[in-house]
């Protein structure tokens, strides 16, 4: 109304309701995207045959509520007289091997119940934790746990030689596969000499990183390629060595479902890759930076490490607001993601606003009714 312009990158359905020009990109993400697929109102949007997002917004595509929801386990984690910050000296029950989501408006105290108590309290139970632990009586249950772990959307890495592979682990499979060949084993090479992170096959210029930083006194560092191996990493005589016409630097380029095909009868590389593919995330390259990742694609590449670590370890996953950033579609992959979590016998405990996450979740529990010292109060609890 003042004359200015607003420009905003969102998913949420009503803000996009709400828009006067709506710009939608795709038709999907990674190579499969960056077209313009559709720019113009809203009512013209739901017209568009192709857009994803108009396929939601129509409900040609929906999240559905789920066929079956785990069961209360009769055991679960019991917070008693949590009372940091603005929590009133409240009771809360968390049921195992469920996905309980804790919702509330803004301020109504889920953040303080859920990372400062919960989260804080089981870790020091654990021994992993020596920082204060949000105020409260005591924690029942921690004993039926083993473990706790915080999946927010931090990066993997701060560093370009942090990628997807390295932090799935799926790259010590290839490098063994590259070591098998005739051409390393003449030249002597080992697996070690396929590692960027070490000496021995890496370029020295860049040690590996393939980009050599370049310090600004009064702006931003920058990172132009290395002169020496041209952004390629290795040194020449390990480019040299193929595996099935692929050098080691190829398959870095690679995305997850190409590799996921010339990969395929390697079952080492293809349980640890896939995961990744089933959660959205297959048009992301093995050796893409982890400086290029959006706060949600690290996120989701933190789930797959657990998805493909194999592990029924009873472990609880707690997420902070997880859908932030994301599409619907991703949504939908990210719950089946979950899904998968719960069946290796672990727990899940979100904070979340989304609706077609809490319309999914196996236990509800509401805080509030409003934010500051007005919440901090059990409003409901249940399915």
């Amino acid at each position: 109304d003042q004359g200015n312009t607003v420009l905003v990158v969102e998913h949420d359905a009503d803000a996009i309701r709400m828009a006067d020009v709506i710009v939608d990109l795709g038709l999907g993400a990674g190579e499969r995207g960056g077209r313009v697929v559709y720019a113009g109102s809203f009512d013209s949007l739901l017209k568009e045959p192709q857009s994803l997002t108009a396929k939601y917004m129509r409900g040609d595509l929906c999240i559905p509520l789920p066929t079956r929801r785990e069961k209360h386990a009769p055991l679960g984690l019991r917070v008693i007289g949590a009372r940091q910050h603005n929590l009133r000296n409240i009771d809360v029950e968390v049921p195992l091997n469920t996905l309980t989501c804790v919702t509330g408006v803004s301020g109504s105290g889920k953040s303080t119940l859920v990372n400062d108590i919960i989260y804080a309290a089981v870790k020091r139970a654990k021994g992993g934790w020596d920082k204060p632990v949000g105020e409260h009586d005591r924690l029942e249950g921690v004993e039926l746990v083993n473990d706790v772990t915080l999946v927010d959307q931090a990066p993997i890495g701060r560093t370009p030689r942090s990628n997807p592979i390295t932090y799935l682990k799926a790259f010590d499979p290839i490098r063994e596969l590259f070591s098998k060949t005739k051409d390393a084993q003449a030249n002597g090479f080992t697996a070690s000499h396929f590692s960027f992170n070490v000496r021995g096959g890496r370029c020295d210029d860049c040690e590996g990183e393939g980009v050599v930083k370049v310090e600004m006194q009064f702006l931003a560092d920058v990172y132009v390629p290395c002169d020496q191996c041209d952004g390629r990493r290795f040194k020449q005589q390990v480019l040299d060595v193929r595996f099935r016409g692929a050098t080691i630097n190829d398959v870095l380029h690679m995305t997850v479902r190409e590799a996921l095909s010339f990969f395929s009868a390697s079952p080492k590389v293809v349980r640890r890759l896939r995961v990744l593919d089933e959660i959205g995330l297959g048009y992301l390259r093995l050796g893409q930076a982890a400086t290029t990742l959006s706060g949600g694609e690290a996120q989701r590449i933190k789930i797959a490490s657990h998805l493909s670590s194999r592990k029924t370890d009873r472990t609880l996953y707690i997420l902070d607001e997880p859908t932030t950033g994301l599409h619907f579609d991703d949504i939908a992959k990210l719950l089946a993601a979950f899904r998968k979590l719960l069946l290796a016998g672990n727990s899940l405990l979100v904070i979340e606003h989304n609706l077609d996450v809490i319309k999914t979740a196996d236990w509800v529990i509401d805080l509030g009714p409003e934010g500051g010292a007005a919440g901090g109060q059990i409003v409901a609890v249940g399915t």
